[in-house]
């Protein structure tokens, strides 16, 4: 009897495992055919997008340098939105626009970010909200390949298509590369890519350039990079 009990139980954990078993499968196949179905839309997007005009400037934090020559260039298209993350000081990145003639309306200051996988964290649901399908992605030399890769990764899976232009620095850089770094960086850019589809960060200090509060800065002091030639205001 207990030999009947024993053999009916195994019959009945069989056929529960290959019921799980042909669940798994069938959620797996989904999971799969949904994958291939975006990773397809997506590949068509960014086909599209790299044949249109540039759409806005993404600048990555680390040399004034990189601030300096987003200014340069603002003049020659100002309707272009530009995006600086984790930039020189306000006050510093106002007295260059200023300077270079640049208009201040379309720049925006985001200063969450602390690293160069947050300037992508932050940044991807500010060029979203701008329906950005093309950017340049302004950083130098000290900051490829890694800054790179991961544009192409995180911006790419939301079908922004990335050109990047390099600005050569003076001095110390503000960015370190190191094979670890770039690998650890790129795999949980990987990561990133997918849960950014519906996982959206929001920075909560955000500024217009042109709502730079000078006065306020002036009154309590700052400093700028020396290479940038902008007054220190203390």
């Amino acid at each position: 009897m207990r030999h009947k009990f024993t053999k009916t139980s195994s019959i009945y954990l069989g056929i529960k495992f290959r019921k799980q078993w042909q669940l798994l499968q069938k959620i797996t196949c989904g999971l799969c055919l949904i994958f291939g179905c975006w990773l397809f839309f997506t590949t068509l997007n960014l086909v599209w997008a790299s044949s249109q005009p540039t759409s806005a400037l993404f600048v990555l934090g680390g040399s004034i340098r990189r601030e300096i020559y987003v200014a340069q260039k603002a003049p020659q298209d100002p309707q272009i939105p530009i995006l600086i993350s984790q930039g020189s000081p306000d006050p510093c990145i106002w007295l260059i626009f200023q300077r270079e003639a640049a208009a201040l309306q379309n720049v925006w200051l985001e200063n969450c970010a602390n690293s160069t996988f947050e300037n992508f964290y932050y940044g991807i649901p500010i060029l979203r909200r701008w329906k950005v399908h093309k950017v340049k992605l302004i950083t130098s030399p000290t900051h490829l390949p890694r800054a790179k890769w991961m544009a192409q990764i995180l911006l790419g899976a939301h079908g922004i298509w990335v050109e990047s232009e390099i600005v050569q620095e003076d001095g110390v850089p503000g960015n370190y590369e190191s094979g670890l770094k770039t690998g650890l960086d790129v795999t949980r850019s990987l990561l990133w890519a997918v849960l950014s589809q519906v996982v959206q960060p929001q920075c909560s200090n955000v500024t217009r350039l042109a709502e730079v509060d000078m006065q306020a800065w002036e009154s309590r002091g700052f400093k700028c990079e020396r290479q940038g030639e902008v007054g220190s205001g203390e």
